[in-house]
């Protein structure tokens, strides 16, 4: 099999980490950090597609301080908006064959105010500036010919900073913990979506799909089963009391929206099954970080 060369940027997050990790054998991987391509230096942009002429690029270069940035409204847009649109104009210039472009964007496009899972075509309404930002990515990539935008939500892997790390942390460090009961979601293990994204690459999907991990929870649902397996896996010692808070009990500079579940069904047909369940997902993370802490 001729190898596949895939541009991955951003690589050094969570995701990324996923995607280096879940890597098909066929694949020639160019995984670079931020501060090997910064996306938004269109030099380094266009010398990266000319030096390596991908076959695929998969965008997980990000600004994901969703609070910081409602007052760093500039740079959130220059990573996740303009320079998604240089991203595709160079690879269109540059590529005797356009590259498909895999992009991963969040269902923080989303108002919340669904009370049934959101499909690949609903209104977007955006609440922050990090979704608004997002979403004009999404819109930088409408007329690229092969793009996949992929919306994710509630990430989390054993590398990296993320809720279920610090729920630890915390559960380990406090004698009690509030955590927001009314925000819905679905928790997404970071390697379960690289899976995912793998064969998406390998069957050449385009379009917007949905890809988290099925099932529902509230932070609180969340942190209440981050507990509990962790005091199954012993990377817990005690119990503490978790006390279910309103957002409001919580103000954040940005704004979220109370219920982002997406419907998945449209990926599931795309791969051929069903996404993991987020609780089979968590206990499979968290036992990775038990058997980290034994090696």
């Amino acid at each position: 099999m001729t190898p596949t060369t895939v541009l991955l940027t951003g690589a050094t997050g969570q995701l990324g980490y996923e995607l280096k990790r879940s890597c098909p054998a066929h694949i020639r991987l160019i995984a670079t950090s931020n501060d090997q391509l910064d996306i938004t230096r269109l030099h380094q942009v266009q010398a990266a597609i000319t030096e390596y002429k991908p076959d695929c690029i998969i965008n997980c270069a990000a600004y994901t301080a969703v609070d910081k940035a409602e007052s760093d409204q500039a740079a959130a847009y220059a990573v996740n908006a303009s320079a998604v649109h240089q991203l595709a104009e160079a690879a269109l210039v540059l590529s005797k064959k356009p590259p498909l472009i895999i992009h991963i964007s969040t269902d923080f496009v989303f108002d919340g105010q669904a009370s049934t899972p959101y499909s690949v075509d609903a209104d977007t309404a955006p609440l922050s500036i990090y979704g608004a930002s997002k979403l004009a990515g999404e819109q930088a990539l409408k007329d690229y010919p092969r793009a996949l935008i992929v919306r994710t939500s509630w990430l989390y892997s054993a590398h990296g900073a993320n809720f279920v790390k610090t729920m630890l942390r915390l559960m380990n460090e406090k004698d009690a913990l509030n955590v927001i009961y009314d925000q819905i979601g679905s928790p997404t293990w970071a390697y379960a979506l690289a899976e995912s994204l793998w064969a998406l690459q390998a069957a050449n999907t385009t379009g917007i799909l949905h890809c988290s991990d099925n099932g529902v929870a509230s932070w609180y649902d969340f942190a209440l089963a981050i507990q509990d397996d962790a005091l199954t896996l012993g990377l817990l010692t005690r119990e503490i009391p978790i006390k279910p808070i309103r957002t409001s009990q919580y103000p954040t500079p940005a704004k979220r929206p109370a219920y982002s579940v997406m419907d998945k069904s449209l990926t599931e047909e795309a791969l051929g099954k069903t996404l993991p369940y987020w609780r089979d997902s968590l206990r499979m993370m968290l036992n990775e970080l038990k058997q980290a802490q034994t090696a």
